[in-house]
């Protein structure tokens, strides 16, 4: 996942100095906003996710297929088919504070069809930065702004109790995806 593994820290602003391609997909959640640059998939929205393109430079994004966003509407046609594709194939360039980053690599970890809470990650960031704790909440804020929704599986994280706590596409669009990747969510009101 290029970037987003080595950790290194960039804002929008850097981005706006890049050329930009934007593509849309069809997908049983909605229309799907894709953004790139020339190497790697920088934002992906489901239409009327909160935080959508915030503080980001949509408008200078060019609507053109390039190869990699080509690869990633096939990686979310497999996906919507119920398949489990490998996102470590895709070239991810997500852009975030320190600490977004390092909450987003680890979203990045987290299994197919497998859950974790705010509280877990928190206890991983606060390790990664030498902290004898992290707060869930400040976790909760990062995972919300989260630019690459379903690649990086911010639905995959409930909350300390199990419940469907806050997903920026809204619940019932967390609910579909956990049910498509197998998760039983009876238990979950």
């Amino acid at each position: 996942m290029s970037r987003l593994q080595a950790g290194k820290h960039r804002t929008t602003d850097i981005l706006s100095s890049q050329k930009l391609f934007q593509s849309f997909c069809s997908s049983p959640l909605g229309e799907i906003t894709l953004v790139a640059h020339d190497s790697a998939l920088v934002c992906l929205w489901i239409d009327g996710q909160e935080h959508y393109a915030h503080s980001f430079p949509l408008v200078q994004a060019s609507i053109q297929e390039t190869p990699v966003l080509t690869q990633t509407k096939s990686w979310l046609n497999a996906y919507f088919r119920g398949e489990n594709p490998d996102p470590h194939r895709l070239p991810l360039d997500p852009s975030g504070s320190e600490f977004q980053l390092a909450v987003w690599r680890i979203l990045a970890t987290i299994p197919y069809g497998t859950l974790t809470t705010y509280g877990a990650i928190a206890k991983q960031v606060a390790r990664e930065f030498h902290k004898p704790k992290m707060s869930a909440q400040a976790v909760g804020g990062a995972v919300g702004r989260n630019p690459i929704s379903i690649i990086v599986p911010c639905h995959r994280v409930v909350g300390a109790t199990g419940n469907l706590t806050g997903y920026a596409g809204g619940l019932d669009k967390k609910r579909f995806l956990l049910q498509l990747e197998g998760v039983d969510l009876t238990q979950f009101k």
